[in-house]
């Protein structure tokens, strides 16, 4: 397989905004029919855009946390299942960068620059809580291990050509096995069935002592010895993906209030887009939408900033900017999404339209981790001085 390799920021954009251009014209007929994006993935990997964290050292285009976000905000804005689905390949790309050796940097990054994808088997069901992992990592006699366990919300592992697999090993601390897809004991089921993101793919994966040779395992855990920004780079993908959500639910009802919808009577208007109530809620909403929008960009820069001088303080700055950006975002993407239907009128609730798939998004795409902890984080830390505790979702 090979991929294009992207030089910089700047091309990293234009290449985002041209295939979130491309993927927003089969959007919604993705999701009516629940047809998998493969497709369009596979285009994602051929364009290099999957590759621009790559460090420079290694051939990539390393761009940073500015330029990662308004990535995500672009394909979200096209279609939220699509923009779900890379969101662990960079988090686990991360996981290479900070905690692999020189050799799985070497390898990995150079799958990565080749087009391959990561995907995800993170989460568990019924367990005591999201951090409650009982996957095993059984070492063998001859120093590699096997796998064990049951992961679901696998989001982009149906895709992936490795699916990286957080796993407890026998000291019970958290390492990441990075597994092919097609390794013997590892079966992907596409079971999901979420009312929205319908097109994620984000089913189960059973592990039925899976074979991992050593140099496939990287020690997790060590991540949250100190310092890091492997949370806030993961939760600032999450907030761009509200906000680009959001940013296409009013793009969409701006253009169907001025094309199709009626004024009502009782404003004197000739058009609906005329009338001063519904001129005044869309001002409305594109005041929360364009403050998620100024958030997740300052989030961003902190995240720069912190990686350029990674200290206690400085990972605290970034994972509280990230909290505000995500919290404010995930309010907006179910509030504009929702008010779609009140300023476009009735018509804009015919299942034919699917104008709610927004909704739909937005809503399923928020419960992944509840905003009302990162607001307790950061009350904390502005009140008492508090830094947010160390783990992946701040």
């Amino acid at each position: 397989m090979t991929a294009h390799v992207i030089a910089d920021d700047a091309e990293a954009l234009t290449v985002a905004a041209a295939l979130a251009k491309e993927f927003r014209a089969g959007a919604s007929a993705r999701d009516a029919e629940r047809r998998l994006p493969r497709a369009e993935v596979d285009k994602l990997s051929a364009s290099g855009l999957l590759a621009v964290t790559v460090p420079a050292a290694h051939g990539g285009a390393d761009v940073g946390a500015l330029t990662l976000a308004e990535i995500f905000r672009l394909l979200a804005s096209a279609d939220g299942s699509l923009a779900q689905i890379p969101q662990s390949h960079f988090v686990y790309v991360n996981v290479v960068r900070r905690q692999g050796t020189e050799e799985q940097r070497k390898f990995f990054f150079a799958e990565v620059l080749a087009g391959r994808r990561f995907g995800n088997a993170q989460s568990e069901a019924g367990t005591r809580h999201v951090q409650d992992i009982r996957t095993r990592l059984t070492p063998r006699p001859d120093g590699s291990y096997v796998l064990t366990g049951v992961k679901h919300y696998a989001t982009g592992a149906l895709f992936a050509h490795w699916i990286p697999v957080l796993a407890r090993a026998e000291d019970d601390e958290l390492h990441v096995a990075y597994v092919p897809r097609d390794a013997p004991g590892l079966t992907v089921i596409d079971d999901w069935e979420g009312m929205g993101q319908r097109t994620t793919a984000s089913g189960t994966v059973r592990l039925d002592a899976v074979p991992v040779p050593a140099d496939r395992v990287l020690p997790h855990h060590l991540t949250f010895r100190g310092p890091q920004l492997h949370g806030a780079v993961a939760q600032l993908l999450h907030a761009a993906i509200d906000t680009g959500i959001a940013g296409g639910a009013l793009t969409e009802a701006a253009a169907f209030v001025r094309t199709k919808s009626r004024p009502w009577f009782e404003s004197g208007t000739e058009t609906a887009a005329e009338d001063p109530l519904l001129i005044q809620r869309f001002g409305e909403l594109a005041l929360r939408v364009r403050a998620s929008e100024a958030l997740l960009r300052e989030a961003a820069r902190t995240v720069d900033a912190a990686r350029t001088g990674l200290t206690d303080d400085s990972a605290a700055e970034a994972s509280i900017a990230v909290a505000a950006a995500k919290a404010h975002a995930a309010d907006t993407a179910v509030e504009v999404a929702g008010a779609l239907f009140e300023v476009a009128g009735t018509r804009a609730a015919l299942d034919s339209l699917n104008l709610h798939r927004h909704w739909r998004d937005a809503r399923t795409h928020t419960l992944h981790d509840p905003a009302r902890w990162k607001i307790q984080h950061i009350g904390r830390y502005v009140l008492n001085g508090t830094r947010p505790p160390r783990h992946g979702l701040l």
